[in-house]
């Protein structure tokens, strides 16, 4: 439609990113294009945390190496599950209730959303550090970034356009 050739992420771009994956093509590109941003744009060590569809966690290295990282059910998609499985839970927005103890059933659960995730970030990016390095800066993206970034207490970043800002990267190194 606009006569232009896509740029696909795969192994043969260049990226400058070293995938250090067992098996490099598992990494899913989102992820590749999120450390190539983290990466030039707050420096290494990164630990970047994406809330989309999944919660991923990736670490990338001070020379540029993609570690790995952990990937989690993603919040809608954990809070669907609840509404879907068990009969008496409602459908419920994903805010920040009142308070961590929750006096309805709809506070209780947007309670395990937002503060049940904190904590989850909160656990996996110290457990990334032991392995990274304390020094690791730790930048969130992804649509529900800045409600848990309310209560996690490591997330440093917020960066809603890191995808774009890697797929932008990534496009100058290529053309």
């Amino acid at each position: 439609y606009l006569k232009k050739e896509p740029i696909l992420i795969s192994e043969s771009i260049k990226t400058g990113i070293i995938n250090k994956y067992n098996n490099p093509y598992e990494v899913g590109q989102d992820r590749i294009v999120n450390a190539v941003a983290a990466l030039k744009v707050y420096g290494g060590p990164v630990i970047i945390v994406d809330f989309g569809t999944a919660t991923t966690f990736c670490a990338v290295s001070e020379k540029g190496e993609y570690l790995g990282g952990v990937i989690c059910a993603g919040i809608k998609i954990s809070m669907d599950a609840l509404f879907a499985r068990a009969a008496k839970l409602p459908r419920v927005d994903i805010v920040k209730p009142p308070s961590v103890i929750g006096k309805t059933t709809v506070e209780s659960m947007q309670s395990g959303a937002v503060y049940g995730y904190a904590g989850q970030v909160d656990y996996i990016v110290n457990k990334m550090k032991e392995e990274v390095g304390q020094g690791a800066k730790v930048v969130a993206t992804g649509g529900l970034a800045r409600l848990i970034a309310e209560e996690a207490k490591t997330i440093e970043v917020i960066d809603r356009k890191l995808t774009l800002k890697g797929l932008k990267i990534i496009y100058d190194m290529n053309k």
